[in-house]
């Protein structure tokens, strides 16, 4: 008897001093909300800015296009020629070793089979879809900062859970030495708490692992060089959806980033198989230019000025022009497909996240039951093992099923949370006023 004590107290001591806990290694350490995460979240994703610059690339385009139809075509060009004999300038109308020449031309199209309304139309596609593709990428961006911030809570929580698990542990262990001594259980009792004082350490020491990982996802995901870490969140989002899965699915095909990126792309597309079919019409030009010659830096001797119309018909042009044009329908065609491929697919995605929320949601009601059954079950087999009505399996099994319970209710509730970003990123919209806008 006393040598199993002596064995006892040496592990016991043992597993106090093994690994000191990480949870308190929060001093200096940065500090974000969800709203503040999310914010600093948008600067540094290389998606997200990416998809702001293809805003104002088709932008450019599009007002390139505008100019195209008001503004005409404008080239300077100078020429300084040396020659070692002289030579007659047209400029001086002498003989000079130098000649100097200077033209502005301006060209403005007046008719190209409707290449430059299909290049405008193109240009405003290529917004719309860009504007989609910015709200899609914003959401995304949105949800992965989410992922990462409940991914910090919920370890933060999980580590609360191994922790409070630890502490009953150790608290049944000493009350187990107790009756050992007084000889009221036997040996074995006290071996099997130790068992699980040692599988709590373990369980404890892992959730620290996870915790601190976790903070430097964040810290990456906000642009920070170390770890931070996440304020709780206000309010909950166990609530019923606004909306039902019919009017979820009905809004992701009218106004849904990813649906209204594809319906965009395949406008583009057609727009540019118009540009290219335009190559077969004639094309009319209105053209200007001056010119000047002299022996000077900046020639004056002789202006010339002229002005025309300019006509030409594409006959020929070794294939290139057909080439273009399939390039142009196949990639139309793909455009095309893309987008009823993903108009099938946003009906079922829709569904599957709307889905997802509502059995997230009643999952995690279920699994607070069954903590609070749980904790019920821990505190009768607690008193009835004090009373030597059951045995040391039983408490060590409510004692277990109390920390896999608070687990999963952890894990529920943040999997809820998840389950609307992803709904909400489907719609390019939140659902609640009080959930953080992107």
């Amino acid at each position: 008897m006393r040598r199993h004590l002596a064995v006892l107290a040496v592990a016991t001591a043992g597993l106090m001093t093994v690994a000191p806990s990480l949870s308190g290694q929060t001093a200096g350490m940065e500090s974000v909300t969800l709203e503040q995460a999310i914010r600093r979240a948008t600067k540094f994703d290389p998606d997200y800015i990416q998809a702001l610059g293809r805003i104002n690339n088709a932008e450019w385009s599009r007002t390139a296009a505008i100019t195209q139809f008001i503004i005409p075509s404008i080239q300077a060009t100078g020429r300084f020629t040396k020659f070692s004999t002289a030579f007659f300038n047209i400029g001086t109308s002498q003989l000079s070793t130098k000649i100097v020449q200077t033209s502005l031309q301006g060209t403005l199209p007046i008719f190209h089979g409707g290449a430059r309304i299909a290049e405008l139309n193109r240009s405003n596609a290529d917004i719309d879809a860009s504007k989609a593709s910015e709200v899609l990428q914003l959401y995304q961006t949105a949800l992965d900062t989410e992922t990462d911030f409940y991914d910090v809570l919920a370890s933060k929580d999980l580590m609360r859970v191994a922790s409070e698990r630890l502490r009953r542990a150790e608290r049944q262990l000493e009350a187990a030495r107790a009756r050992v001594i007084s000889g009221a259980a036997v040996q074995s009792h006290s071996l099997q708490l130790l068992l699980e004082v040692t599988t709590a350490r373990v369980d404890l020491l892992t959730q620290e692992s996870q915790l601190r990982v976790a903070r430097f996802q964040l810290g990456r995901r906000v642009g920070a060089e170390s770890a931070v870490d996440a304020l709780p969140v206000g309010g909950t989002a166990l609530r019923s959806l606004p909306i039902t899965e019919g009017e979820a699915v009905k809004e992701a095909l009218a106004t849904g980033p990813d649906f209204q990126t594809a319906a965009a792309e395949e406008r583009r597309a057609q727009a540019a198989l118009t540009v290219q079919r335009s190559g077969y019409s004639p094309q009319v030009d209105v053209f200007g230019q001056l010119t000047t010659f002299d022996e000077k830096i900046f020639p004056t001797a002789t202006v010339r000025s002229s002005a025309g119309v300019s006509v030409s018909v594409p006959i020929w042009t070794g294939g290139q022009r057909e080439v273009q044009i399939s390039q142009a329908r196949v990639a139309r065609d793909v455009a095309r497909a893309r987008r009823e491929d993903i108009e099938r697919g946003v009906r079922r995605d829709v569904v599957q996240a709307y889905a997802a929320y509502e059995t997230a949601r009643a999952v995690a009601d279920l699994e607070a039951e069954a903590v609070a059954v749980a904790t019920e079950n821990l505190r009768v087999q607690e008193s009835r093992y004090n009373g030597g009505a059951t045995t040391i399996l039983d408490l060590l099994t409510a004692q277990v099923d109390l920390a896999d319970a608070e687990a999963q209710s952890v894990q529920a509730r943040y999997s809820t949370w998840l389950a609307l970003a992803g709904l909400e990123a489907l719609l390019g919209r939140r659902l609640f006023d009080d959930r953080v806008e992107p």
